[in-house]
């Protein structure tokens, strides 16, 4: 398990196609799940697993269609879960600490929240392109007690715009022999592409900061 944790972290989608075959579909699936389901577990590989699994399937690897069926069903089902866990558990897991360390950052939290300050509703589907955010913003939706309804429609359309338009990308980009042959880059610049936005919103709260001294 542990061994394939590390392929899943590097993206190696040769060994878990050589070792696990077709039942590479639920392994994406449960990663995509984990990844927008459990706010404890932030840090697994979404936009770039998904444009790598798109490049697979323009190689035949994978089946296009099942690919974002099952991948589609696995982000919403994620969100969610999070806005569930949000509603009914809320900041209680704060708390939950591993080895005196908390494994849910307050600072996650934070920067969900600058982002539901400044883009409301449409945060759901935005920050699905956005690491981290991607994963604390069904559970600060649930902890806010978000009407469900509303959340529900954002999160479909945003989980469609996700998975569509980055396995597509690698889809049709898996053409180009550049990327197929560079896609340990690729997947470094799509990561940081991803924090940009983040890494913006932090250099402008310390430039503010700093005016306002």
């Amino acid at each position: 398990m542990i061994e394939l944790f590390k392929h899943i972290l590097h993206l190696d989608f040769d060994w878990i196609f050589a070792e696990y075959n077709t039942a590479i579909y639920l392994i994406l699936f449960l990663v995509i799940f984990i990844e927008t389901g459990l706010v404890l577990m932030p840090f697994l590989p979404g936009d770039s697993l998904l444009f790598t699994a798109g490049l697979f399937a323009r190689t035949g690897h994978l089946e296009l269609s099942y690919l974002f069926i099952l991948l589609f069903i696995a982000a919403v089902l994620g969100d969610n879960t999070n806005y569930f866990i949000g509603s009914k558990i809320g900041l209680r897991m704060l708390q939950i600490k591993w080895k005196e360390k908390r494994l849910v950052k307050q600072e996650y939290l934070d920067k969900t929240h600058e982002f539901y300050k400044k883009y409301g509703t449409k945060t759901i589907i935005m920050a699905r392109f956005v690491p981290i955010v991607r994963t604390f913003a069904p559970f600060v939706a649930g902890v806010a007690k978000m009407d469900y309804k509303r959340f529900l429609v954002f999160d479909i359309l945003g989980g469609v715009l996700w998975i569509g338009s980055l396995t597509l990308a690698g889809y049709f980009l898996g053409n180009i022999e550049w990327i197929r042959k560079n896609i340990d880059l690729v997947a470094l610049m799509i990561i940081f592409i991803s924090i940009l936005p983040v890494i913006i919103e932090f250099i402008k709260a310390k430039r503010n900061s700093k005016l306002s001294l």
